[in-house]
């Protein structure tokens, strides 16, 4: 009897892993790209004069998914210098803004695309709020960015930071407007071209495909 439930055991293991196998095949196209199930990916964002926002709508045009916009409860101030400020001060005490956004079946989703602007070099608050909110653990997290010229700052090192339990993809970024001289939404005409082609070729880069 043991020498039999010993043989069972080993089929079974067999089976399991055959099973796994065809399933990871499953998820690689003919391309090499890891096919992505828009049901279970997730694509947040946050975005100020809408160019993070566009940036959002071209990855959804592309991979699909669930698109959801960041909204705090206390929205920040229009002004820009009054909100540059207001930014400063949370990030030197380490404040949360209270989020008004709120995503009630996260376990559902393995792939969480997170856009951002670069605030003050640094990560908005809105986002360290929700990176903070979440368990975010053993899932795929792909951060991507709109910036007024001065690169991503050390905002994708601390998303890495906020998600020690996760997969960090490398994250995309590209120049959006610069509010500060009152250039506001950008994503448009051949810059819209540019980026929606740049999105491309970086979802191609790290594997993903619809």
């Amino acid at each position: 009897m043991r020498k039999r439930s010993w043989i069972a055991q080993i089929v079974m293991l067999i089976c399991t892993l055959s099973i796994s196998c065809t399933a990871a095949k499953e998820n690689i196209n003919q391309n090499g790209q890891a096919s992505i199930n828009p049901e279970r990916t997730l694509i947040v964002y946050l975005s100020r004069t809408n160019n993070t926002k566009a940036v959002a709508n071209i990855i959804q045009k592309n991979i699909a998914g669930t698109l959801v916009a960041l909204e705090l409860e206390t929205p920040y101030p229009e002004h820009y210098q009054t909100m540059v400020d207001q930014v400063a001060e949370e990030n030197s005490r380490g404040y949360l803004p209270p989020l008004e956004t709120n995503i009630d079946n996260m376990g559902k989703y393995d792939v969480v695309f997170i856009g951002f602007p670069t605030w003050g070099m640094q990560l908005p608050p809105p986002m360290k709020s929700f990176l903070s909110q979440y368990d975010l653990s053993g899932k795929t997290i792909v951060p991507f960015n709109t910036n007024a010229g001065y690169g991503i700052g050390s905002s994708f090192e601390t998303v890495k930071q906020l998600c020690p339990n996760s997969t960090v993809l490398d994250g995309f970024s590209t120049k959006g407007g610069v509010e500060r001289d009152g250039v506001l939404y950008v994503m448009k005409g051949d810059k819209e071209k540019q980026v929606q082609a740049e999105v491309i070729k970086w979802l191609q880069k790290i594997k993903f495909a619809l």
